[in-house]
């Protein structure tokens, strides 16, 4: 029979939770020393069930995972490399213990995948369903920073892989999922988003230093607005350089959902944005083969826009959930 929390109590729950894990147990807010000169920098995220995610779909030890993912790929996007990742758990009486240790058994996984030295965990009630919360702390070189140039029109926005295929994978699940097999990818992006924990490295070794970072998880839209908000300039996409998965424009016609929307507006793609230098362009295509060049960054009279391909120019627009 499973325990409950009740049998259990909260110390003792996180004393085993964390036995085995290589990580130390901690619950008390966590500090570490950077090495050398450089920065620290912070992200953090809250994934509610019913909002965030399902239980009914949803296994546990992909839902700790990709909580994880959610968070360290803000780190990416500022290039800091990970090093403590602080995780509080909101349980509700329907979850009993070995259901939290499922979810906490993906959260190690990608814990130890992405290098994060220091873990700590905290479990509080809930009355409303499973909650996650992450609070992750990285570090960025000073030499990253020092040649960091500022960003200038024309320069380009990359993005690191297919965008709507995590929206229209959460729909298959939702209403299609006799047809698991048939768009496994999409479901995939959805369920266990995955990020190349070697990016900053390949970015290090390149000698390419983007000159703004975005982590795309709430639609392209959003991103670009932010981007055009802390650039002060503008941004224009262009509709026939997204990079979609291969089934995005049968199955989008299937559910009568523009695959192009899902990408600026459908959320949940977890994926890299860079701006890179016109200069770095050859270099960033050879070395980063599975970035697509999306568009560019403008003058700030162009806005935020998205050309389509007979070259019409959309204002872009998101409400950012």
């Amino acid at each position: 029979m499973a325990e409950t929390f009740a049998q259990l109590g909260r110390v003792e729950a996180i004393r085993r939770l964390f036995e085995g894990s290589g990580y130390a147990a901690f619950e008390a807010p966590l500090a570490f020393r950077g090495e050398g000169d450089g920065s620290a920098v912070a992200a953090s995220r809250l994934l509610l069930e019913g909002t965030d995610f399902s239980l009914v779909y949803f296994p546990l030890k992909h839902l700790g995972y990709k909580s994880v993912v959610a968070v360290t790929g803000e780190l990416y996007a500022s290039l800091a490399h990970p090093v403590a990742l602080g995780v509080t758990l909101g349980v509700s009486s329907k979850l009993d213990f070995e259901q939290i240790g499922e979810l906490w058994s993906g959260i190690l996984v990608a814990a130890r995948e992405h290098g994060y030295r220091h873990l700590s965990l905290d479990l509080v009630p809930s009355r409303n369903g499973l909650a996650i919360g992450l609070a992750a702390d990285g570090f960025r070189s000073a030499s990253s920073e020092g040649r960091r140039k500022a960003p200038k029109s024309k320069d380009l926005i990359c993005v690191s892989g297919s965008l709507g295929s995590a929206y229209l994978g959460q729909q298959v699940l939702e209403h299609r999922s006799g047809e698991l097999e048939k768009y496994k990818m999409m479901v995939a992006d959805y369920l266990k988003p995955e990020l190349n924990p070697d990016t900053l490295s390949r970015l290090e070794e390149s000698g390419i230093v983007p000159s703004c970072g975005l982590f795309v998880s709430r639609g392209l839209s959003d991103a670009i607005l932010r981007l055009s908000r802390d650039t002060g300039l503008g941004a224009k996409v262009y509709a026939e350089r997204i990079p979609f998965e291969g089934n995005s424009f049968s199955l989008g016609k299937d559910l009568d959902i523009d695959p192009v929307s899902a990408a600026m507006n459908g959320g949940d793609d977890f994926r890299l944005l860079y701006v890179i230098s016109i200069s770095d362009y050859e270099k960033f295509r050879t070395d980063f083969q599975t970035y697509d060049i999306v568009g560019h960054l403008a003058l700030p009279e162009a806005g935020s826009v998205l050309v389509t391909p007979d070259g019409l120019e959309h204002p872009v627009s998101a409400q950012g959930w």
